[in-house]
Formats: structure tokens, C-alpha cells, sequence
């Protein structure tokens, strides 16, 4: 029975039904803030509906942009009016309402012009908006203005700059300018995206969490950090623990990006990468929990932005050379060479070698000798790092997370028998 009525509905009640709903739920929206004692507020439930109707009225009824455009004007009058009273009322008020306004006469127009999934999802996208206020202003308090310049620039790495790189071979080492830069932004992509969290949870993170997310973005970093904070006072366990932990999250980086760039080399490393990350996160957190209470309110090790656009050119710059050098070391020293060119880099930034790698294994590099090079780059830099933690963290820390990250060096080099 209800089939058919369905059937014998024109197709345009369905489009109508469409409109009153999602006009009816933004209008209800601000119904609700004006229960809340926001004083005057142009629409609602009433509103907002005869809103959506003159967008969708006119949008069928002119399949061009005349009518429309003159309903466009004519509601930027009336909101216009709108707000300069508001404003009399309010003069510190915004122009929130308002704006709906022209949302809901859009999702009239949308449903017209036969866009239904397009209109809901502007309804629910200005419904989050308009329910999420607290929060975001919240969120805009806590993000300094600089981090919204560095974000700035990530665009400009991943937006600008990426689609512009040439994507083909030049010289005869097969550099690819465009693959280079697909390289520096997942870096900085990954980096930045840890740097985040670790920023977002800051205050109220314990030093451990702090270890793990900014083991995300630089785990050298990371052990510098901790072991200086160490040097100044805290429980040696605990800041041993979290330095062995910033690593293990190392190895489970390493894993997305390997996969990201060469999925066979991904899937060769996935079991013994994947292994000595949960390694070194579980005996971290056991270490870590042998030390003293955390002290509460302790701020958790302060981060730099990992993100620069200086430190994304030399990046590039450093991949480049080191992709020619691993290509002369295969072709002119073999397998044993490109382990000693792994070693040394480890004792630096291991990013570009393994990205290298990436680019040549199954072509230049055979996958099992790019995958034992790629533990081995590892292993060099967990050694690095246990010197860096010695050096900076005194005694009762650094003699801890050296023989902590000597172990999980050697337990990387056993991981070879894996792949």
C-alpha cells in the first residue's frame, strides 16, 4: 500500500521532503542557541524551512543562474537587514545566523539541481560548526599563531610545490624530481602529524605518552629531550623506559613508510619491524613502570616543530645524494658496502637511506639486501641514541637507556634471520 502511494507521488515530493528536513534540523539548531539566551537571532524552525523553499523554488524553476542569483540578492537584503538590527541590540554579535541563512537557500538550490548528497552534507558539515563552537574557539586558543604559519607550509609542500615536480627520470642514476618530493612531504607528513598529537595532548600527557607521540615525529629528538630532563632530576626507570619506547615507535614509522613507498620491501619487513616495535613500546613501559610515581602536573619534554621548509629542501638534497651514493655503492662495492653505508648512516638521519632504499630495492638493490639495510640503519641509530642518552642524561638514566637501546640494536640485528 504505501509502495504505491510512493509511486504515485510526483518526483519532485521526495526533493521537497528533502528540503523542509534539512532545513527544519539547521533551523532547529538555532532554536536551540536562542533558547540559550543569545538575545535576538534572525530564523528557526519556521524560517529556515521558507528559506530553503525560495532556493529550491527558484533553482527549479530556472534551469541558468538568473533567478537564482536575483534570490541571492534579495536574502542578502533581508540578512543584511537582519544583522544591522543585531547589531543595534548586540553590537559585539556575529554573523553566525546569518551565514546559515545562506547555507540553508544553497541546500535548496543543491536539492533543485539534483545535488541531495551534496546539500546533506553542507547541513551536517554547518550543523558540526554551529554545535562545535565551544570546542573549536577552544582549540583556536590553544594553537599558537605560528603553528597555523607552519601548517601554511605544509600546504605549500604537499599543494604547491608536489604537483608541479616533473615526474621522470633524469641522469643516469634514475633521479625522479617528483618521487623525491612524494618522499620529503610523507616524511614530513608522518613527522608533523606526531609532532601534533604530541602538542594537542601537551599538559596533560604523561611523560611516557610524550615519549611515544614524539617518537612518532623524531625519536633522536626525543631521547635528547628526555635524557637532558633526566639530568635535571626525575625517576631513572621511568625516563629510561620512555626513551626505549620513542624507539620502538621507530620501527613501527619505518614499517608505514617502507610499505607507503615499496610494498614488497614493506611486506619482507613487516614481521621483524613490526616485532621490534612492539618490543621496544612493551619492555619500555615495563622499565618505566619500575620507577618512581609520576609527579603530577610534571610538564611533559618540551618538542620542536619538525617542520621547516629549509629542513624540506635539505632533506630532498640529502636524498638525492645519498640515493647516488647507494646506487655506487651497489653497483662498485657490492653488498658488504651498501651494509657499511647502512651503518654509517645510522649514526645521522636514517630517513633519506631507508627512502632511498625504498626507490631501489627489487631494481638496483635486491629486496633482501635493501631489508637487512635497512635494520642495520636502525640498529647503527638506536646505538647513536644510547650515546646521545649517556652523554646528556647522567649516570643513573644514561647508563639505563644505553644498555637499553644497545639491546634493542642487537635484538635488530638478530631481527636479519627473519627476513
Amino acid at each position: 500500500m504505501l509502495t504505491e502511494v510512493v509511486r504515485l507521488l510526483p518526483p519532485e515530493a521526495a526533493q521537497i521532503l528533502e528540503v523542509l528536513f534539512l532545513s527544519f534540523l539547521l533551523g532547529l539548531e538555532r532554536e536551540e542557541h536562542k533558547a540559550g539566551g543569545a538575545g535576538y537571532t534572525f530564523g528557526g524552525v519556521r524560517t529556515f524551512p521558507l528559506v530553503g523553499f525560495l532556493g529550491y523554488g527558484l533553482g527549479a524553476l530556472d534551469p541558468g543562474p538568473v533567478l537564482l542569483a536575483a534570490g541571492l540578492v534579495g536574502l542578502s537584503a533581508v540578512l543584511a537587514v537582519s544583522y544591522a538590527h543585531k547589531l543595534r541590540v548586540q553590537p559585539t554579535a556575529g554573523a553566525t545566523t546569518e551565514l546559515s541563512g545562506f547555507c540553508v537557500y544553497l541546500v535548496g538550490a543543491l536539492v533543485a539541481r539534483q545535488h541531495p548528497w551534496l546539500a546533506c552534507t553542507v547541513v551536517v558539515a554547518t550543523l558540526l560548526l554551529l554545535e562545535l563552537k565551544t570546542a573549536l574557539e577552544g582549540l583556536a586558543r590553544r594553537i599558537p599563531s605560528g603553528e597555523v604559519v607552519t601548517f601554511a607550509k605544509f600546504l605549500v609542500l604537499a599543494v604547491v610545490i608536489l604537483p608541479v615536480v616533473p615526474d621522470a627520470e633524469f641522469t643516469p642514476f634514475h633521479l625522479n624530481p617528483y618521487k623525491t618530493w612524494l618522499v620529503v612531504v610523507a616524511v614530513s607528513a608522518v613527522s608533523y602529524g606526531g609532532y601534533l598529537l604530541e602538542r594537542l595532548t601537551h599538559g596533560r600527557a604523561g611523560l611516557f605518552l610524550s615519549a611515544v607521540l614524539g617518537g612518532a615525529y623524531s625519536s633522536t629528538v626525543t631521547t635528547v629531550v628526555l635524557a637532558k630532563r633526566a639530568a635535571a632530576g626525575g625517576s631513572a626507570p621511568r625516563f629510561a623506559g620512555s626513551i626505549l619506547a620513542a624507539s620502538g615507535v621507530m620501527y613501527l614509522r619505518l614499517a608505514a613508510l617502507v610499505a607507503l613507498f615499496n610494498l614488497a620491501l614493506g611486506r619482507l619487513l613487516a614481521v621483524p619491524l613490526l616485532a621490534l616495535g612492539v618490543l621496544g613500546l612493551g619492555a619500555g613501559w615495563l622499565v618505566s613502570r619500575r620507577g618512581d610515581a609520576e609527579v603530577p602536573g610534571e610538564p611533559p619534554p618540551e618538542s620542536r616543530n619538525p617542520l621547516d621548509l629549509r629542513a624540506a629542501f635539505l632533506f630532498a638534497g640529502v636524498f638525492l645524494a645519498i640515493l647516488v651514493v647507494t646506487r655506487l655503492a651497489v653497483s662498485r662495492l657490492g653488498h658488504e658496502g651498501l651494509y657499511g653505508l647502512a651503518a654509517l648512516m645510522g649514526v645521522s638521519d636514517v630517513d633519506p637511506f631507508i627512502m632511498g632504499l625504498t626507490q631501489t630495492a627489487a631494481t638496483v638493490t635486491p629486496l633482501h639486501t635493501a631489508a637487512v639495510s635497512v635494520l642495520v640503519a636502525a640498529a647503527s641509530n638506536n646505538v647513536l641514541k644510547g650515546i646521545y642518552a649517556r652523554a646528556f642524561g647522567g649516570p643513573a638514566t644514561g647508563n639505563r637507556a644505553l644498555a637499553l637501546l644497545l639491546a634493542l640494536a642487537v635484538a635488530g640485528l638478530a631481527a636479519v634471520a627473519l627476513v
